[in-house]
């Protein structure tokens, strides 16, 4: 029929119902493992923060190398520079004017005392000399005129001849004219002792060192050679050279090791390998305002002329010392406006820092007099922003750098790096790109 409308066909419902209740279970299972997973990942995350925030703290936390204090040397030693001079060493100038006639030393000829060096010709001394002995032997026959004067005079004291003033100037005469006879020998005298340094002669036994004349030069009295630009020069020098002064300036941190008991030992260029034995002879006992030194002089022996004047030496010290006084390197002491500070490590690695006081500075390393114990473990280099109580990390020091057996300090870690790492690397495996070993 047109217009019916067949019959519906009803779903079976058995065959869906199966299908649905595995769904209705895997959507629970799900939202659980969602969350599993994002606790999972929280945990991990919290985690790791917590190592990198770790990581963090303790890349903030400076590296140190640490230290324990060692005893002083019982012998201080210093080495300083010092200068050579002879026992003696006399410069000779010409004491008349003249022209040299002869030179008979040359410059490192062995002299004896008196020995001739050279001759000067002074004709204008000469005929000085010649008419002073003339004049003498004019005033002598004065003199004997007067003598005999006054004793025809005295014969007739007591008459009418002759008054007695007239005696008595006559007698007066006779002792002025005696006068002018001594005045006279007496620049005859002067003019000989000048005529006998027409002759240059060595003062003592020694060494010519230094001949400034020639033949036909011009030296002036009292003043040696005259050169073309009108300087003056000895004619020559001689030194005693049997043994030698050593002169050397001692500073003044150390000018407490001077006594009669200091020895020394000397080293010159020329004899690489070689010691003198130097003896203490004497110290000015002042320090000089501008360099704080003290001069102090030595004797070597030198019978066999090895050592010359003038020359250039080392000397080394030896002197006892106290033993007792803990010693630290320089590097080790804090400057700051609190005072000189140094900065210990405790059990817990955390930085205490200890004002002391400073003794003699020993070159690398200082005297400690107080505030530190020999049981102190030390920052061997504490970093500028280093404060009390902050909390540090020990490095091992790199093998053979800056070794502190070179300072006579020991290091306080035990552990030992093979020869082939040569990196001052932490005790632990943590990375750390942040800070590096402090030396």
């Amino acid at each position: 029929m047109t217009g019916t409308t067949p019959p519906t066909k009803e779903p079976d419902m058995s065959s869906l119902r199966p299908a649905s209740g595995k769904k209705h279970l895997l959507l629970p299972m799900v939202v659980i493992l969602a969350i599993c997973l994002a606790a999972f990942g929280i945990m991990k995350r919290r985690e790791h923060y917590a190592v990198l925030s770790k990581q963090a703290d303790e890349s903030a936390l400076p590296w140190v190398t640490v230290i324990s204090p060692e005893h002083g040397p019982t012998r201080r030693t210093l080495d300083l520079p010092a200068n050579i001079s002879a026992w003696y060493l006399a410069p000779i100038y010409a004491q008349v004017s003249g022209y040299v006639k002869m030179w008979y030393k040359d410059i490192g000829a062995k002299v004896k005392a008196g020995d001739l060096l050279a001759e000067i010709d002074t004709p204008s001394l000469d005929a000085q000399y010649e008419a002073a002995k003339a004049s003498l032997k004019v005033t002598a026959a004065h003199y004997k005129l007067a003598q005999i004067t006054a004793k025809r005079w005295k014969a007739l004291q007591g008459t009418q001849a002759v008054s007695q003033q007239e005696v008595d100037v006559q007698a007066a005469n006779a002792e002025a004219q005696k006068a002018e006879v001594d005045a006279a020998r007496y620049n005859v005298e002067k003019y000989a002792a000048q005529e006998a340094f027409k002759r240059i002669v060595a003062p003592f036994d020694g060494v010519v060192t230094a001949r400034m004349a020639d033949v036909g030069d011009y030296v002036n009295a009292g003043r040696g050679d005259v050169s073309s630009n009108g300087s003056v020069s000895e004619l020559f020098s001689v030194a005693d050279v049997h043994a030698m002064r050593v002169f050397v300036s001692v500073p003044q941190d150390y000018a407490d090791i001077i006594s009669p008991k200091l020895t020394a030992t000397l080293s010159v260029p020329q004899f690489p390998g070689r010691t003198f034995k130097a003896t203490y002879l004497t110290t000015a006992s002042a320090f000089s305002s501008s360099t704080r030194t003290v001069t102090t002089e030595f004797i070597v022996d030198n019978r066999f002329g090895e050592l010359w004047p003038n020359s250039y030496a080392t000397i080394h010290f030896e002197a006892p010392d106290d033993s007792g006084v803990l010693i630290l390197p320089l590097s080790a002491l804090i400057f700051r406006a609190e005072g000189t500070q140094i900065a210990t490590v405790d059990a817990d690695n955390r930085v205490h820092l200890k004002n002391v006081t400073i003794g003699r500075n020993l070159g690398r390393t200082i005297q400690i007099l107080s505030g530190l114990n020999p049981d102190d473990k030390i920052v061997a280099n504490p970093p500028a922003g280093l404060v009390d109580q902050q909390k540090i990390r020990i490095t091992v020091p790199t093998p053979h750098y800056n070794d502190n057996k070179t300072l006579g300090l020991s290091s306080t870690t035990s552990s030992e790096r093979s020869q082939d790492d040569i990196r001052a690397m932490p005790d632990d495996k943590t990375p750390d790109n942040g800070s590096g070993a402090h030396q």
